[in-house]
């Protein structure tokens, strides 16, 4: 049986491991995010007029949006080549430095996950970002000392999920701070439309409108839905995706018109009929579905608050006149 939670779930699974042959190449194949490009398009083009490196960027915004293949467009669009890790791989200021020591001039660096840096790592890096130096202790007790190396100008490009566990120095060294937004269902329909054009499987527009509809604003998503209604339309209407299929396909997953899924009913059913609506804690939330707490707080919070389906007040979430609509509850 599909995992419809995890279908939904904007975060990195196994699932998307091929998603990098979905991924556009360059700005203009890019949907969405209109400012962002704009302003990078200017950036990019001073950068290369003056020949230097790009100033670092830090793309901050909920998973699943295109931060990866955003920092993939930079690289190509700037000429240089493109260098990747994660924050959880880099575990000791020896790991960073190796990094940053055979990096070329102009290269540029990618850091998924940056706020996964430990403190220690970071203070190496604000050097590194700053003055384009490293410092290095050589030996231990008394006989230690210090050297300082030259690095070449570089590009980092940190990419995250939450902003607001960046420390203060480390965020305010980011040049370029880039915001991603939800997509509109028009962007996300024309997203499928191209990766159905790459999967070769057609699709009618109305189709995939209705798809990007469910997708909770996220283009993973768009794209996982993509490929399961092409698993129903493969056994039912010889590989086409219609409108019909789409429709079919999502209720078996437990995917409503809205977006909601099995998770996100279950929450707010919990909160109207044990906790009277609310306000209530995300501690107690998690309890009562048996689920973990980032999960709450990372992939389901986000799309509920953007819905309008819940709010945050200081004494907790609270469910709105909008949720109890549509769940068919009568607002107390």
């Amino acid at each position: 049986m599909v995992d419809e939670e995890n279908l939904v779930s904007g975060s990195f699974q196994e699932e998307d491991n091929h998603e990098y042959s979905l991924r556009p190449q360059t700005f203009n194949e890019y949907v969405g995010q209109e400012e962002m490009k704009e302003n990078l398009r200017v950036f990019i083009a001073s950068a290369r007029k003056r020949k230097h490196a790009l100033d670092h960027v830090l793309l901050h915004g909920p998973p699943g949006l295109g931060k990866t293949t955003m920092a993939n467009i930079i690289a190509k669009e700037l000429g240089r080549s493109f260098r990747s890790t994660s924050g959880p791989v880099i575990e000791k200021q020896g790991d960073l430095a190796a990094i940053l020591t055979s990096l070329e001039p102009n290269q540029v660096l990618f850091i998924d996950e940056v706020h996964r840096l430990n403190r220690v790592i970071e203070e190496v890096l604000y050097s590194a970002m700053e003055d384009y130096t490293l410092d290095i202790m050589i030996g231990q007790g008394p006989s230690a000392r210090t050297i300082k190396l030259d690095l070449p100008r570089f590009t980092l490009i940190g990419a995250t999920t939450r902003s607001g566990l960046l420390s203060t120095p480390l965020r305010e060294r980011f040049g370029i701070p880039l915001h991603f937004e939800y997509y509109q269902p028009e962007e996300l329909k024309e997203i499928i439309l191209r990766s159905a054009g790459i999967l070769e499987v057609q699709t009618f527009d109305d189709a995939a409108l209705e798809i990007g509809k469910r997708s909770r604003g996220t283009p993973r998503i768009a794209n996982r839905l993509l490929k399961r209604t092409r698993d129903f339309a493969d056994l039912k209407t010889s590989g086409v995706i219609t409108i019909e299929i789409v429709k079919e396909t999502l209720s078996r997953l437990g995917i409503d018109e809205f977006g909601l899924d099995k998770l996100d009913r279950t929450i707010l059913k919990q909160i109207i009929e044990i906790h009277n609506g609310g306000p209530v804690g995300l501690s107690t939330i998690a309890a009562s579905v048996s689920e973990e707490q980032d999960t709450i707080e990372e992939v389901v919070e986000p799309f509920l608050l953007k819905s309008g389906m819940i709010r945050r007040t200081p004494r907790g979430r609270v469910v709105t006149e909008k949720a109890y609509d549509l769940l068919g509850y009568t607002k107390p």
